[in-house]
């Protein structure tokens, strides 16, 4: 009975082994306004609020008024410029926080 526990712990063991390495990886340097705005590689809500503290960040921005930040303005910012949706979002992130200066 017990070799069977083992033989079964073991089991359950590799299978979530196999779980964690199937994890997705995203290049954010690579995604365009077009894919945000469709919500094609993850979440857009997500993806804007992390890119709004990641421009802020690089810009050595500390304080935000976080009443103001919302994924909204990169969301805006996208559609506004939609004759230029193979633009980069990280790019558009960065501008969008550069007009908040």
């Amino acid at each position: 009975m017990k070799s069977w526990l083992i033989m079964f712990g073991t089991g359950l063991a590799s299978i979530g082994l196999q779980a964690v390495q199937a994890q997705v990886t995203i290049d954010v340097t690579k995604i365009t306004c077009n894919q945000f705005l469709d919500g094609q590689l993850t979440d857009s809500r997500t993806l804007g609020i992390w890119l709004n503290g990641y421009a802020n960040g690089a810009r050595g921005k500390t304080l935000i008024d976080p009443l103001s930040v919302t994924e909204n303005n990169l969301i805006d910012y996208c559609v506004s410029h939609n004759n230029m949706l193979n633009m980069l979002v990280l790019d558009a992130a960065r501008n969008v926080v550069g007009a908040d200066k």
